[in-house]
């Protein structure tokens, strides 16, 4: 096989095929030359992944693969760039015996558009993440939290550990407070000493009053009316006087 020949023939070829985006860098000892290459998937217009592949012929191409590196590249990272990479490694020695330049760049462009459809893709998921976190947040704040048995129990203990403890703060209150000043009814009620204080009074020095109960024994026998008509009998006996009295003048 002529080597040459087979290099330079492919050289023209691609010249032909990729004329604006070829750059020839050098030609001897053996052609060395780039590409730039970018996503064309029309419908992601506004999504675009780009990268510029440099080839360098050996002695022996096409029976042993060019060499290959990847110089410059946009919206690609750096795991896109080592798997396109890898993949015309693959493609190039997958055809030793043929010029592989043009089946190692249309795979390129494959990959690219798949990079760019990726992508948008998992923006596309990230977005509708986010607004269902989001959705998720909203409904939460009507919904409330839901209460299991283990949420009801981590309440409680919580809910007792509270209580205790203002149980604990209101008795040390009392406690650093010292004893309750008693109001005079208070005084009043728990000295059982004043209970006898009048009797004892009248036994010292105060008048002894004597009651004699026989006044007060027929008292239930009275009645209204016998109340009434000695009233009465009173009332009319004054009438009478200031009559008389007027009778004389």
């Amino acid at each position: 096989m002529n080597y040459e020949e087979e290099q330079r023939n492919e050289i023209e070829a691609l010249e032909s095929i990729y004329s604006s985006e070829m750059t020839i860098l050098a030609t001897e000892p053996h052609h060395s030359f780039q590409l730039s290459l970018s996503s064309q998937d029309t419908r992601y217009d506004n999504e675009n992944a780009s990268c510029t592949v440099k080839f360098t012929y050996n002695a022996k191409y096409p029976d042993e693969a060019p060499d290959i590196e990847i110089t410059d590249s946009e919206n690609l990272s750096d795991k896109h760039l080592e798997l396109l990479e890898e993949h015309m490694k693959e493609v190039a020695n997958e055809n030793l015996g043929m010029v592989v330049v043009f089946t190692i760049v249309s795979s390129v462009l494959e990959k690219l558009n798949e990079i760019v459809e990726m992508v948008v893709e998992e923006r596309k998921m990230e977005k509708e993440r986010a607004e269902k976190e989001v959705e998720e947040a909203e409904r939460k704040k009507f919904e409330g939290t839901r209460v299991t048995v283990e949420t009801f129990m981590s309440w409680k203990v919580k809910f007792e550990a509270e209580m205790a403890e203002i149980k604990r703060q209101k008795l040390k209150a009392v406690e650093e407070a010292g004893p309750k000043k008693l109001t005079g009814k208070e005084l009043f009620m728990t000295d059982h000493a004043m209970d006898d204080s009048d009797v004892k009074f009248l036994e010292e020095g105060g008048e002894v009053v004597e009651v004699d109960e026989s006044l007060f024994q027929d008292i239930d026998d009275l009645t209204l009316e016998e109340s009434l008509d000695g009233d009465d009998a009173e009332f009319s006996s004054v009438i009478g006087q200031n009559n008389d009295e007027g009778d004389d003048d």
